[in-house]
């Protein structure tokens, strides 16, 4: 796929060094909220002054006039928010209190980001000086020239937001999921118009990518409405920012909450659940939700949240729902707690349409495996399960991180694809259709492995024999070769004054 507007320029990547410049003796947790909330502004600067202009050349005196901004879901940026005033205090002592109360303007006159935009800047910790050439950096690329400015930051949140996840390690599942594995569930779940749903949302990725699918397959963003949940109050803080610069008007609730404790939406039932909830959390107060009327196909554990996550999404689910979300490998195969009992209760009621085995490393948070579940209330192959075993997948782009590529996830989808449209073929060692009573004679694991089987390896058309006989003939070479490299390694170290015993 060709790299757009913001990987040519670099700009991403410039933004993170300046981000590395600023961050001095603070955590990447710190600074993180000072690069994203500075991000945001310029957004919302770049977005005003176009209209602020557009409005100025028809001339008829309106350019002050909040109404005609927000009817085109345009920020309202006071006189002195507004980003000529930050950059001309860039290089004063003034400038974290001139960008804090730039924010605070702007929350007072945009209801809807009351309490959300970071106003930290003044502190004494935060080095003004490089602060000022951050804001020159934005002041002095000129963004406009190579394209929408607001694709061009909302690329640079998002790759701000991926780099502070590796920074932050394990921190970083509360705020981020690859956009890779995002990628693939919107893919498969393909969400072009209705109600979409996360109830674990972190920084919001999920509903990024369902709005970057419509824009690529030509749909209406106005076309789906959003619904999520976090119960960190900075990264609901962070989700909100991020939506904002997409253009996307989520309903997020009225504030961070615990989406077991105080569901946002209680009577939402969403067309389209996608979520990567925090892996096998424990402690999660199961004991005061015993009778809850979330847990239809039996009580989670205590111990692990998987099922009390997966039922919660269950229960918001339309008529005609679906659901993609990430779960630890665990959930394929306990027994324990009640888990077995729990799964095989679903797998009955006929709602889980495939299960996707993902490689290893895919994450900056875990090195566990995990697992992709997708779940329809309108099965169109019912009884049936895909499944998909996708280890093999992916390359590595980092000694530590690995990715899935643009034909790893249309791979994928298309398989998906097929098998809804009952064309799917089984390939050893990658897909196989199974039936919920072959299911049931594996005791309702749902583990692709013991279904796709091994793939078959091809034929070489040397005969066992002569294979053999070259095979041990080149092992016989090469024990040679270490009696060799022995004895020259023990010559040496006599030279020096050593013996091998």
């Amino acid at each position: 796929m060709a790299k757009t507007n913001t990987a040519e320029l670099g700009f991403e990547k410039q933004i993170w060094k300046a981000a590395d410049l600023l961050r001095g003796n603070m955590d990447a947790s710190e600074y993180k909220s000072v690069v994203l909330g500075l991000i945001f502004l310029k957004y919302i600067s770049d977005s005003f002054e176009a209209k602020h202009q557009a409005l100025i050349n028809e001339g008829e005196g309106f350019e002050e006039d909040k109404d005609e901004y927000s009817y085109e879901h345009i920020f309202f940026v006071p006189k002195e928010a507004r980003w000529s005033v930050i950059a001309e205090a860039a290089h004063t002592p003034e400038i974290g209190t001139v960008i804090d109360n730039a924010m605070r303007l702007i929350e007072k006159e945009n209801p809807r980001l009351k309490g959300i935009l970071p106003k930290n800047f003044a502190r004494p910790e935060l080095d003004k000086r490089r602060l000022g050439d951050v804001v020159d950096l934005f002041t002095n690329v000129q963004m406009k020239e190579h394209g929408d400015s607001k694709d061009i930051l909302g690329r640079t949140y998002e790759y701000c937001l991926s780099k502070f996840a590796e920074a932050e390690g394990k921190l970083a599942g509360e705020f981020f999921t690859p956009s890779c594995i995002v990628r693939t569930l919107v893919e498969v779940l393909q969400p072009y118009s209705g109600r979409v749903y996360d109830p674990a949302c972190g920084s919001g990725g999920m509903f990024v990518q369902s709005a970057k699918f419509i824009e690529r397959h030509h749909g209406n963003i106005n076309n789906i409405s959003v619904f999520g949940q976090d119960s960190n109050p900075t990264t609901w803080k962070m989700a909100q920012m991020n939506l904002a610069i997409r253009g996307i008007e989520p309903d997020l609730g009225k504030f961070n909450a615990d989406t077991f404790f105080d569901d946002q939406h209680p009577t939402l039932k969403a067309d389209y659940i996608l979520a990567n909830p925090p892996f096998n959390l424990s402690d999660w107060g199961a004991n005061k939700l015993q009778d809850d009327v979330r847990w239809k196909y039996g009580i989670p554990p205590a111990g692990n949240a998987n099922f009390a996550w997966l039922q919660h999404m269950i229960h918001h689910l339309s008529p005609k729902g679906r659901i993609g979300m990430v779960l630890a490998n665990g959930s394929l195969s306990s027994q324990t707690g009640g888990e077995g009992t729990i799964r095989e209760n679903i797998i009955k009621a006929d709602l889980i349409e495939g299960i996707i085995a993902l490689p290893s490393q895919l994450f900056y948070t875990t090195g566990i495996p995990v697992s992709l579940w997708f779940l329809n209330r309108a099965k169109k192959q019912t009884n049936k399960i895909l499944f998909v075993d996708a280890r093999n997948m992916g390359s590595m782009i980092t000694r530590k991180l690995r990715e899935l590529s643009e034909e790893d996830i249309m791979k994928i989808a298309g398989t998906f694809d097929a098998f809804n449209s009952g064309t799917l073929e089984n390939e050893k060692g990658y897909c196989a259709v199974v039936s919920i009573e072959d299911v049931a004679k594996q005791d309702y694991i749902l583990t692709p492995g013991r279904y796709v089987g091994i793939a078959e390896t091809e034929d070489d058309g040397e005969p066992f024999q002569e294979k053999m006989e070259r095979l041990t003939s080149e092992l016989s070479d090469l024990f040679a070769q270490s009696h060799d490299l022995e004895e020259e390694i023990r010559k040496q170290l006599s030279n020096i004054g050593f013996t091998i015993k």
